[in-house]
């Protein structure tokens, strides 16, 4: 059966995962923050994810985040969830997130192993099984697909996209090319994303290629920025996004770098900072130093005074 056309249009928001202080999953901390991605104008949102630490939770608890999700969100927006890990692992990530009412699937790459070209399409095959639930394929670390073989994807009726979290642009372009280039209702609707960390810094770039779609981690503290700049790609507005760029995301990406998985530490102490209930991180995350977010703090304040400065012209 032909999966119907998937629209995923808007700014894309990760919520957080919160916890609690013995690390538990804080169900109630996450119910507000994903009420405060749809209050902030999020256009989908991917749960369990990256962002969300996919990588440290368990089948139940990721189960319990889609359901609490659904709930607070009551069709308002889309919910997609993360799955991967081993071939059996993704496979029943992918059959729970349909079981459980998804709008689609994050299909994130193999566990610790990479195959040849053939294998990684069979890994996609082999975790969406007989499901007809929606399914993105995150191109990255040990699954980065070549051109043909991210075009034999279409071959899977329930893949309807690859999320690009590798950042070789010519790989993106070839494969955006061949996709296209197909010349079929099927190729014209597959969806491309710019999955990249803090990805407005290769946005522009990504928009270029055919790859304006992307998910906004700064959404989780500072919606109004990540609206702005969002909107500001849209519009062809290089001004306002190179003025964000330089006063805010630069420096934050600069901090970020410091540090090994602070891509989401550092999300996660900027949105307390904001006054949210996210809990740490679990490792083998680590949290920043207090010397660093004091100065996190700054780069946030300092994003908010030029997204002001913008908003006075």
């Amino acid at each position: 059966m032909a999966q119907p056309k998937i629209e995923l249009d808007g700014l894309l928001a990760f919520p957080l995962t919160p916890f609690t202080e013995d690390l538990e999953v804080n169900l109630d901390g996450f119910a507000e923050n994903v009420e405060s991605h749809v209050a902030a104008g999020a256009g989908a949102l991917f749960v369990a994810c990256g962002t969300g630490e996919f990588s440290s939770l368990s089948p139940d608890e990721i189960a319990a985040l889609l359901a609490r999700a659904r709930e607070v969100v009551a069709g308002r927006v889309p919910v997609w969830i993360g799955a991967g890990g081993g071939a059996a692992a993704a496979r029943a990530g992918v059959a729970a997130a349909q079981a459980g009412g998804a709008d689609g699937v994050l299909l994130l790459p193999p566990y610790l192993v990479s195959g040849p070209q053939a294998g990684l399409v069979d890994f996609v095959r082999f975790a969406v099984a007989d499901t007809s639930v929606p399914v993105i394929v995150y191109h990255r670390s040990t699954g980065v697909f070549t051109a043909p073989s991210a075009a034999r994807l279409l071959d899977i009726p329930s893949v309807v996209g690859l999320k690009d979290g590798y950042g070789d642009a010519e790989v993106m372009t070839r494969i955006v090319t061949t996709i296209r280039s197909l010349g079929t209702q099927r190729s014209e609707d597959f969806l491309f994303f710019n999955g990249l960390p803090t990805a407005e810094v290769s946005a522009k770039a990504y928009a270029a290629i055919g790859v304006a779609r992307y998910s906004s981690a700064v959404h989780c503290f500072a919606p109004e920025i990540a609206h702005r700049f969002h909107r500001a790609l849209a519009e062809g507005d290089t001004e306002v996004m190179d003025t964000l760029l330089a006063g805010f995301y630069l420096p934050l990406v600069a901090l970020r770098d410091e540090t090994p998985g602070f891509a989401v530490s550092l999300v996660k102490a900027a949105a307390r900072l904001r006054g949210d209930k996210v809990g740490t991180v679990r490792p083998p995350l680590v949290e920043p130093t207090t010397e660093q977010i004091d100065r996190l703090g700054g780069i946030v304040e300092r994003g908010f005074e030029v997204l002001k400065g913008i908003e006075s012209r």
